[in-house]
This record gives C-alpha cells, sequence and structure tokens, in this order.
C-alpha cells in the first residue's frame, strides 16, 4: 500500500494500493492526460473523472473502476497536487514494475 500526498503542506493524504495501480495502468488512464505544458491542475482532474465514469458506463459498472474512483480519485481529499503525486507514484511504479519483468 502506497500514500500519496494531496495537499502542499502534505496533511492530507490518501491510500493508493496495488489493485489501484494495476486498474490505471490497465486502462491506461493517465497516459496521455497530462498535456505538454506539464501543469496538472483541477480541470485535468475533472477531464480524468469523466473519462472514468465514461469507462464505467461503457464497462457496466467495472468493480476495479469503482474501487478506483470511491478510494482515489472521488476521494474528498482529491485535489490537483494529489492527481500530481498519484502521477509520480504510478510512474515509479510502472518504472519499478518494467525493471523487476526485466530481471526475471
Amino acid at each position: 500500500m502506497y500514500s500519496i500526498k494531496t495537499n502542499k503542506s502534505g496533511t492530507r493524504s490518501i491510500e493508493v494500493t496495488e489493485g489501484h495501480l494495476l486498474t490505471i495502468d490497465k486502462y491506461q488512464l493517465l497516459n496521455g492526460l497530462v498535456g505538454s505544458n506539464g501543469i496538472v491542475d483541477e480541470a485535468l482532474l475533472d477531464k480524468l473523472k469523466l473519462t472514468i465514469r465514461s469507462l464505467i458506463v461503457s464497462q457496466d459498472g467495472s468493480k476495479e473502476l469503482l474501487d478506483l474512483c470511491i478510494d482515489v480519485i472521488y476521494h474528498n481529499n482529491m485535489k490537483a497536487p494529489g492527481l500530481s503525486a498519484l502521477i509520480t507514484l504510478y510512474e515509479e511504479w510502472n518504472a519499478s514494475k518494467a525493471t523487476t519483468s526485466l530481471e526475471e
């Protein structure tokens, strides 16, 4: 289990599980999300929420997507800094996963 800070002062956080990261990876939710300017703001979080909402509808309420929404994306503490931390966590997790598979 991982913990991401969701505000600049670091007083609020959200717990992210391996299952959440696997769901993000399975549906490629963060690929191409951040534009060329690299800015993560509330509009980007709203875009992610709409994308996931549309996936849930098309997947007939996929449990893994619902869990990701409830636990992370729609969490009361999730704001732009939290999304930025989630993107960083996912990139680090994905890099370590790739390294592990190369070693095997």
